[in-house]
């Protein structure tokens, strides 16, 4: 059974995936990447992210010379494969919004990849929670503030975890400073995904 951890707004279920539903998340997701690969993303200024990057749903979140955006087909052109029904689940049980999930950003992380502090606000209503899903590598996630700045906490987010960023958590800062490589044993090759799970409009 989950535990629940409440810090700065950010709500944590640990241990929210059993082991058999995290096999069978990914086995989902390696559908969704055959059909919309990996990429690894650069930023507007040119910088080449350290995670790579896919999506499903209705949109996917992606960054190149041009800006951070959201749309509707893949850097290859391709439409997004739908939203496993196994992740929506997952928003079901704790997202607390009758609304569905418009973006499923799917981010893989290797060794030595990390997220700097960052908001979630390319979305158009910030009432709507966004929900995060670890699997694979534990990561050490950051949590800070509204504004640039000041004391962050940190807690180490272990396979099948799931965050709920709502409420006063929904603008915070936050990132991945590094993960655990080869911490477990989910993913034959190490690493961690992380699905981030939003609605869009």
């Amino acid at each position: 059974m989950a535990t629940i951890l409440r810090l700065r707004g950010f709500e944590i279920h640990q241990g929210f995936l059993d082991r058999a539903a995290q096999e069978a998340l990914v086995a989902d997701l390696r559908a969704v990447l055959a059909a919309a690969p990996l990429v690894q993303p650069v930023t507007p200024r040119g910088r080449p992210m350290s995670v790579r990057m896919s999506a499903a749903g209705r949109f996917g979140w992606i960054t190149d010379r041009k800006g951070y955006r959201y749309a509707e087909t893949h850097p290859q052109g391709v439409p997004w494969p739908p939203i496993p029904t196994s992740v929506l689940a997952i928003w079901d049980a704790v997202a607390g919004t009758p609304r569905q999930p418009e973006c499923c950003l799917i981010n893989w992380y290797g060794e030595g990849a990390r997220m700097g502090l960052h908001q979630d606000r390319d979305e158009a209503d910030f009432s709507q929670p966004v929900v995060s899903v670890s699997l694979g590598d534990d990561g050490l996630f950051r949590m800070g503030n509204a504004e640039r700045g000041g004391k962050t906490e940190s807690v180490w987010l272990g396979s099948g975890d799931v965050v709920v960023m709502g409420g006063d958590a929904r603008l915070r800062h936050h990132g991945v400073d590094r993960i655990r490589f080869g911490s477990s044993t989910l993913l034959p090759n190490g690493g961690r995904i992380n699905l981030t799970l939003r609605v869009v409009t």
